[in-house]
């Protein structure tokens, strides 16, 4: 049998399986999870904090359910620490620390594909750059940084 390959899923992933705003990104979704049993899925204690913050109580029920069956991911000093590094070098705003925190959990577990629908800090090429840079310079794995779509 052949190897799965390790995904984490950031927050915006669980949640645009249920977000009907954007169909094209949804049904993208859809497919991703329908292949799933293809990959080795991890969340970390920030996606279920993030789920856990959901307005609405229906949503965040079916998001904690679909998150349950994943392998969970602890967090460590060492999370925050590689955060606060690329938050140093600007690969993200200081402001939204999560994001950073959602990059380092992958990289420090060795996860080969980090999965996100934040264009705005996650998927932007600077910040795939300043995270490639860090994780050469640290010895640490590299990590691909794209939507559920790129990885089928």
């Amino acid at each position: 049998m052949a190897r799965k390959l390790k995904v984490y899923l950031d927050t915006s992933v669980i949640s645009a399986l249920f977000d009907k705003r954007n169909p094209e990104r949804q049904r993208i979704t859809q497919n991703f999870f329908m292949n799933q049993d293809k990959f080795e899925i991890y969340v970390s204690r920030l996606t279920l904090k993030e789920i856990s913050d959901a307005h609405s109580p229906r949503l965040r029920k079916r998001m904690q359910q679909l998150v349950s069956k994943y392998t969970y991911l602890k967090e460590s000093e060492d999370v925050e620490i590689l955060a606060n590094e690329y938050i140093r070098h600007g690969a993200i705003p200081k402001e939204n620390k999560s994001d950073a925190e959602h990059i380092a959990f992958a990289v420090l577990r060795k996860i080969e594909y980090l999965l996100s629908w934040n264009f705005q800090h996650i998927l932007r090429k600077r910040t795939r750059e300043i995270v490639s840079a860090i994780n050469s310079l640290k010895n640490l794995t590299q990590i691909d940084i794209l939507t559920p779509g790129e990885i089928l």
